[in-house]
């Protein structure tokens, strides 16, 4: 009798050391692991998404580890740091160049915004205005001696050519099933920035294939970004993950918490006394009115540390 092997659940929480975790992290944190946990043999790991060097700082992922130590997760050792890694990334950028699906792009942001503000109904995608491709008009010969003077440019992925080469892909979303990607929404997406020899996307895509990742789970913002990391997979040669794309946490006001509007930090949870148990029964429970009570606790000594 013929058995086939089921592919063991591995997922990951992937926070970037550019602020303090709040509640909403907490909720996608406690999801990976409990996918993890549920099932046989299954592995949670944890990556530090760092190549925003403007702004990650090394005491934010040292309170990154703490805060999760706090609320009770545990996960596989070494962690993932991408600033470790770029020679990873740098390996896809050649690929992707052989393939003749790369261009420099020049343009500043200044310059993109001014050439779709003079362009007739402009198309938006999930990131903004879709760039208009200036740069992929360029000649060899052009592009060569702007380098070579020193110019900086980012890498562009040229979508028509990347979609050609592709073909028509699907991913599965255990919410919404079967998807249709439709990369070509994010126009010539970049793959490698200025400032920064590899992107978000591009990145992520890598990690999570030399990690196995089996299973991405992520908020629902991020639904959009799977289309261009279905892309991305093909083009590298990459098999893709499963997906499951969970709501966010909203505040009373409505809005999805984020670290630039709220102060409920795990770390100001902890400062204020509240209990790991009590956070981790509040989001399994999906009791917002109960979770909102721990926030309010939080802010409420946050306020209180901070009047004159």
């Amino acid at each position: 009798m013929v058995t086939s092997e089921v592919a063991p659940v591995i997922t990951r929480f992937a926070p970037s050391p550019s602020g303090l975790l709040h509640v909403g992290h907490a909720y996608a944190a406690t999801i990976a692991s409990r996918a993890a946990r549920d099932a046989d043999n299954g592995r949670f790991l944890l990556r530090i998404e760092d190549i925003d060097i403007g702004r990650c700082r090394p005491e934010f992922e040292t309170a990154i580890v703490e805060d999760l130590l706090w609320l009770g997760l545990q996960w596989e050792e070494p962690v993932r740091r991408q600033t470790d890694h770029m020679d990873d990334y740098a390996a896809a950028l050649a690929q992707l160049k052989d393939a003749d699906l790369l261009y420099r792009c020049f343009c500043t942001r200044a310059q993109i915004k001014a050439e779709i503000a003079g362009a007739d109904r402009a198309p938006h995608g999930p990131e903004g205005p879709v760039y208009p491709g200036t740069c992929r008009q360029l000649g060899r010969v052009e592009s060569d001696a702007r380098k070579a003077s020193g110019a900086p440019f980012a890498l562009r992925l040229d979508m028509a050519a990347a979609i050609g080469r592709a073909g028509p892909l699907t991913w599965h979303d255990q919410t919404r099933g079967t998807i249709t990607a439709e990369p070509n929404q994010f126009g010539d997406a970049v793959v490698a920035r200025k400032d920064v020899p590899t992107s978000y996307h591009l990145s992520v895509t890598v990690d999570d294939h030399l990690q196995g990742v089996t299973l991405v789970t992520r908020g629902v913002d991020l639904f959009e970004a799977t289309h261009l990391h279905r892309l991305l997979q093909a083009l590298l040669g990459f098999g893709p993950p499963r997906y499951a794309h969970h709501p966010l946490l909203m505040g009373r006001d409505g809005k999805r918490l984020a670290k630039r509007d709220h102060p409920a930090t795990l770390r100001a949870m902890r400062n204020a006394g509240v209990k790991a148990d009590d956070l981790r029964a509040a989001l399994a429970s999906g009791d917002s009115e109960r979770l909102h009570t721990l926030i309010d606790v939080a802010e409420g000594a946050t306020d209180a540390n901070h009047r004159p």
